[in-house]
């Protein structure tokens, strides 16, 4: 039987993965909740049996019975944080399994022989067939669990035929007992089959967005071979000329030199143009970009745009704010909240982002603005606007307010 994977792993059968995102932790603190709640409640039942036939007879077998169900109550709950691994995920240490079956297989034996037990005695081996059957596999799963039903009805049975009739006449619980018991397998089995796709949506949300990393990535490297494949490709034809020209028309070799100096000089400009971010930029584009890359990161983003402006410089600053604050929630928050509003009027324009989980982005120094936000502030104040960031109650808010117009004011 396969050795129980760690509980980083999420899902069974796949490699050591990083840690679940908070949201997904909580989801399995539900759904561990959930469960260990229907074991609580059939203990309970179980024990309340149990306390009043010993207050009834006072016999030794009662008290070792009652014992024993205090003992398999204790090991169930504690079993159930293996299931984490989910369904087929394997078996804990040998040790785990062995005190989850000792108790509840004596009380088993002990019941036949106790006045009144019957089917209470036999439902904690029941329950703990349920604990283990699903980190089987899905053959022995299919195996044990009916197997262990048939163990669990023989039980009044067997005590019937030693003189002991199993009577529910005036034990309150019954019912309540039988109809849990009866759930008990398809609550685990799918409480732990909606666990893993909770897994797996949020595995499929982590690559949509190092996807979403990897396509600006190729953006970028698209634009700079565009830039410097074809600068490079005529520097390279026009040295080759001035090196035929050079011994036959020194002038003609020179112009050539001359040009691919100048060549180089502008795929220089361009470069640079390129690693700053100067190049144009849509800002319709990276609204959209901003919403689908922070709702492929698992964020609830909405979006809401006015009318653009018209000045392509005033676009194209925000274009850049929009950048810079989706990369900040990216890399310093683990937001699940996200928005964005672009309002426009005739005499100024707003850009407001915000995000809940905020971690203020700080600079090596420690300031509150990070170099980002800093270079943002002075684009947005050569416009004679200004930029505003506030944190409060774990939410992080930026503020950007520009003129409609180059050279107004706000």
């Amino acid at each position: 039987m396969t050795a129980q994977r760690s509980a980083a792993t999420g899902m069974p059968g796949e490699p050591q993965r990083e840690q679940p995102a908070r949201s997904v932790q909580t989801t399995w603190t539900y759904t561990l909740s959930s469960i260990i709640f229907f074991f609580v409640v059939l203990d309970a039942i179980l024990l309340i049996v149990a306390m009043a036939n010993y207050a009834q007879s006072r016999s030794a077998l009662d008290a070792i019975l009652l014992a024993l169900l205090i003992v398999s109550a204790v090991v169930q709950v504690r079993y159930c944080w293996f299931l984490r691994v989910g369904r087929g995920g394997g078996m804990p240490r040998v040790g785990w399994t062995v005190a989850l079956f000792a108790p509840p297989a004596l009380a088993w034996v002990l019941g036949l022989f106790t006045p009144a037990a019957g089917l209470f005695a036999a439902f904690p081996l029941w329950m703990a067939v349920n604990a283990v059957a699903p980190l089987l596999p899905v053959t022995s799963r299919r195996a044990v669990l009916p197997a262990g039903g048939v163990v669990t009805v023989l039980h009044p049975v067997l005590a019937s035929m030693l003189g002991h009739p199993f009577d529910t006449t005036g034990m309150s619980g019954s019912g309540l007992l039988y109809f849990y018991g009866v759930l008990l397998p398809l609550m685990i089995l799918s409480s732990l089959w909606w666990w893993e796709i909770v897994v797996t949506l949020d595995r499929h949300r982590s690559a949509a967005a190092e996807l979403a990393v990897a396509k600006e990535r190729l953006r970028f490297a698209s634009d700079l071979h565009d830039i410097q494949g074809h600068h490079l490709q005529v520097i390279a034809l026009k040295s080759e000329l001035a090196e035929r020209l050079l011994a036959v028309d020194p002038e003609a070799a020179r112009e050539h030199v001359h040009e691919t100096r100048m060549i180089a000089k502008q795929a220089l400009e361009e470069t640079r143009s390129l690693v700053a971010g100067y190049r144009e930029v849509d800002l319709a584009a990276e609204l959209e970009n901003a919403r689908e890359v922070l709702t492929a990161a698992g964020a609830d983003c909405t979006l809401q745009v006015d009318a653009l402006p018209a000045d392509a410089e005033v676009r194209r600053v925000l274009a850049l704010v929009v950048r810079e604050a989706t990369t900040n929630i990216l890399r310093h928050s683990a937001a699940t909240r996200a928005a964005i509003r672009l309002t426009t009027t005739a005499e100024s324009v707003t850009l407001e982002i915000e995000n809940n989980e905020a971690a203020v982005p700080t600079d090596a120094a420690g300031r509150a603005d990070s170099s980002g936000l800093v270079g943002l502030r002075d684009r947005v104040s050569a416009l004679n606007g200004r930029l505003e960031t506030d944190v409060e109650s774990g939410r992080f808010s930026l503020r950007v307010v520009v003129p409609a117009r180059i050279g107004a004011r706000v």
